[in-house]
């Protein structure tokens, strides 16, 4: 313990940062064991400082302007704005010499502990700032600690709305270190922010490929999808069809015609019936031989001789002309001869009554549904 102005002095040096009472002991004594001159000027020196310095109206670095130089150069690049905690790291960075853009100093970081909060920093200046259509990217280089981090993290988080790129600036290993004296939370970071030398052409072509080959096959798959889902539809729509037949089209009928409505019997052809009829009456002649061929020779002469002996006389209701016999009666000038087709009454009754009958459709081979008999609606 020392006595009067020199123990003052001590506590005066030990309240600077970084100064304990050992250090503020030995700076005490070197003060007065100078020259006088020197420590006149010191003394000038810090009152100068306290009088004459303050900080930028924009940026609150140090200076003795209203605007420190860096605010005032116009050759820097007003669109990239550095966001640091104290005036110091400015000079950090500017010592590289590989930024040219503008800062803007925090004054400080969020410490709780220490009761520094967002309000005692200069973040309304910052927002303030990025009214300037100017600004598109901020960086924020705060140091890799936990001040660091919470002041990162917060201004992040109220800086990203905005719309404007934010960046960090990287943390990894230092330039001439060794990976085996690095620790844990640098080397991940490093692997994180790792740069890329060259994306690999070959890779990249591959990768091209891969995808367009994808694309393909995607493509093959859903049009094969849709081919087998109308497949499917068609399929169904036949088998479950109510009118299921009515696509059959008639034997006779002419190529142009359109086919009868479903459910609707179609007109019959007469000459079709009677080419039926004519076949299913040739076997049984064949069967009795000789036996039935004499009576076709009187039923073929015995109506011409009595159209030709009475003209005028009645037609006889069971005797139907059929086509040749009105074509022969709207044309009286014409030949008996072309019109040697003649139908018996019992061939004229066998032709009205399938006319008559309704239209019979074969009976399906699958049932509409599985394990219910089919009813032919015609029966």
């Amino acid at each position: 313990m020392y006595e009067g102005a020199v123990q003052n002095l001590i506590d005066e040096l030990g309240r600077l940062p970084g100064v304990g009472p050992k250090s503020a002991q030995r700076i005490a004594f070197h003060i007065l064991n100078a020259d006088a001159a020197d420590m006149a000027r010191l003394a000038n020196a810090i009152s100068t400082v306290k009088t004459s310095v303050s900080f930028c109206e924009e940026c609150g670095n140090v200076s003795e302007t209203k605007l420190c130089p860096i605010c005032r150069d116009e050759r820097r690049d007003p669109s990239v704005l550095c966001v640091v905690e104290e005036s110091k790291d400015v000079v950090a960075i500017e010592r590289t010499r590989s930024f040219t853009g503008r800062y803007h100093v925090l004054g400080g970081a969020i410490n709780p502990l220490a009761g520094v909060g967002p309000e005692q920093l200069r973040i309304r200046e910052l927002v303030s700032r990025l009214a300037d259509e100017r600004i598109q990217e901020i960086i924020l280089a705060m140091d890799p600690n936990l001040e660091g981090e919470a002041t990162a993290t917060y201004l992040s988080r109220m800086l990203v709305p905005l719309g404007v790129r934010l960046s960090r600036l990287a943390s990894g290993l230092p330039v001439g270190g060794d990976l085996e004296y690095a620790d844990e939370i640098t080397l991940g970071r490093a692997l994180e922010g790792r740069r890329v030398i060259s994306e690999g052409t070959a890779a990249v072509h591959t990768a091209a490929e891969d995808f367009e080959r994808a694309n393909r096959e995607e493509e093959q798959e859903r049009e094969q999808a849709a081919a087998v889902r109308a497949e499917e539809a068609k399929q169904s729509r036949r088998r479950w069809n109510s009118s299921m037949f009515d696509d059959l089209e008639a034997p006779g009928a002419p190529a142009g015609e359109a086919p009868a409505p479903a459910g609707v019997q179609a007109t019959v052809d007469e000459q079709l019936i009677e080419r039926v009829l004519q076949d299913g009456g040739e076997a049984p002649a064949a069967e009795n031989g000789e036996a039935e061929a004499p009576e076709a020779e009187p039923t073929a002469k015995e109506p011409a001789a009595k159209n030709a002996e009475t003209p005028e006389s009645p037609e006889d209701p069971t005797v139907s002309k059929g086509p040749a016999a009105s074509a022969a009666s709207e044309n009286p000038e014409e030949p008996e001869e072309a019109h040697e087709v003649f139908r018996s009454a019992d061939y004229e009754e066998r032709i009205r009554s399938i006319q008559n009958a309704p239209l019979r459709t074969p009976k399906p081979d699958v049932p509409p549904l599985p394990g219910v008999t089919y009813v032919n609606p015609w029966t």
